[in-house]
């Protein structure tokens, strides 16, 4: 088992929980605060990535050259890193992030598309940086299925690829049969990641199990704060892992004082497994879908989870969130129920 490592995301994953709004002082107070505590990489981004912020998924109330510019400067522990979906940002944009200090990059893609990994993956290892392939929706592919579209992105340069249960919809099981999946087929010295979604309140059981069966990359955020009912709660992952006498570096008395005083109050709509953020794990929809569908049941007239049971139905993934608003008038046409 390689070194533990400890990846926050509440300044990326976290930006969907407010809307992207987060302030550039907020985001410099919360990541130098991390950074004291002593996590090992700090992700810095819009919600969905470098240029994110969009109509689609939601303009941020800074671009992420602002809330990037000056960080890795005054970190003293942590690398500085970001997210790029292809698609959304380009090599372009991933130069820029090089330019402000950022030293490693996610490469996400749907669990099935790799492949388009590859020119963004090789670009970010020309730039000398620390690249993760990130395979999100991770419970819409088998486990096999899943680790062959892993060995791409191993083959395209990533140091690390990512469980990624973007919907909090896989069991404990699942994550362990996709760990050990990446593990048979990967190279040892590839290192595997997890990153957990807490919708099923199985956040961090989750990332506990995929650590055990040979994650040493795992993510998490002060309060669970992310994307539906959050990502694993840093502060309680690193309990847990401390009770196991796994000690990473981390500052637990620090982190919950974060979790508590600083980010609880930016939450206006609580982070918490409720009967909206429980339909995301059981649908199995994209966690992000979360405020988008809650909007579109308010101006319809609808029941949240409806709206989020057909896009289970209908499979949506990251990306189509322009299509939560087709759904919820098809509904509407079949008088709220679903077809």
């Amino acid at each position: 088992m390689k070194n533990t490592y400890i990846q926050d995301v509440t300044l990326r994953d976290g930006m969907h929980a407010i809307k992207h709004q987060y302030g550039k002082e907020k985001v410099r107070e919360i990541a130098l605060a991390l950074d004291r505590a002593k996590v090992d990489a700090i992700e810095i981004s819009h919600g969905d990535g470098l240029k994110g912020g969009s109509f689609n998924y939601g303009f941020g109330a800074h671009t992420d050259w602002d809330w990037l510019d000056g960080i890795a400067d005054e970190l003293k522990h942590a690398k500085l890193t970001t997210l790029l979906l292809p698609g959304i940002g380009t090599i372009e944009d991933l130069k820029r992030a090089r330019d402000l200090g950022v030293t490693s990059v996610r490469i996400a893609t749907h669990c099935t598309e790799a492949d388009i990994s590859k020119q963004h993956i090789e670009a970010a290892k020309k730039m000398d940086m620390d690249v993760g392939g990130f395979l999100m929706m991770a419970h819409m592919n088998d486990p096999n299925n899943l680790a062959t579209e892993a060995k791409k992105m191993e083959s395209y340069g990533a140091d690390c690829v990512y469980v990624t249960d973007s919907a909090g919809a896989l069991l404990m099981d699942g994550v362990v049969d996709r760990i050990k999946a990446f593990r048979q087929i990967l190279k040892d010295d590839t290192e595997i990641g997890i990153h957990c979604h807490h919708n099923l309140s199985l956040g961090v059981a989750n990332t506990i199990v995929a650590h055990q069966a040979g994650a040493n990359r795992m993510d998490a955020s002060l309060a669970g704060m992310g994307a539906g009912a959050g990502n694993a709660p840093l502060e309680v992952l690193i309990a847990v892992l401390k009770k196991m006498n796994i000690h990473p570096n981390c500052d637990l008395f620090q982190l919950m004082d974060l979790a508590d005083d600083v980010i609880r109050p930016l939450q206006e709509r609580p982070v918490r497994v409720d009967r909206e953020t429980l339909s995301l794990g059981y649908a199995g929809v994209y966690s992000s879908f979360l405020l988008h569908s809650e909007r579109a049941a308010e101006k319809y007239g609808l029941d949240t989870r409806t709206i989020l049971n057909e896009l289970g139905k209908r499979k949506m993934v990251g990306g189509q969130e322009d299509m939560i608003v087709d759904v919820a008038l098809d509904l509407v046409k079949n008088n709220g129920s679903n077809p």
